[in-house]
């Protein structure tokens, strides 16, 4: 059952790191003619990994329940550009197109995967 619990955990707060990224990536994007505009975004892989290895809190007795950390909303990051431009906003669309895009894809997967698990579990809860 813990392995079950801390699978769905981990699909929660992978969207909520993909969902925080889509934000960022839809900021970019909206600023794109903004002149010294910095574009930002968050290392999912970097930010998902502190969130792995922050197991549950340690506990001194056996009626203790362990807590789990949950993910953080991600360490924002500014983005180096390719092609500099003349104003200094640092947004190149067709990437920040192509993060999103991307960053979209892999949040409705999780949200499918997620899904599944949590049907799967209905299904047995009900003995179908």
């Amino acid at each position: 059952m813990q392995g079950i619990k801390q699978n769905i955990k981990m699909l929660g707060a992978s969207l909520s790191l993909r969902a925080k990224r889509n934000e960022i990536l839809a900021s970019n994007i909206a600023n794109a003619a903004t002149p010294h505009y910095k574009a930002r975004d968050i290392d999912f892989e970097k930010e998902i990994k502190k969130y792995q290895t922050t197991g549950p809190i340690k506990t001194t007795d056996v009626q203790h329940i362990p807590v789990m950390r949950p993910a953080s909303p991600g360490q924002v990051q500014f983005r180096k550009n390719i092609n500099p431009s003349l104003d200094g906003n640092t947004v190149e669309l067709a990437v920040e197109q192509l993060q999103f895009a991307e960053n979209s894809m892999k949040y409705q997967s999780t949200l499918s995967f997620l899904n599944g698990k949590i049907n799967s579990l209905m299904s047995a809860i009900k003995g179908e």
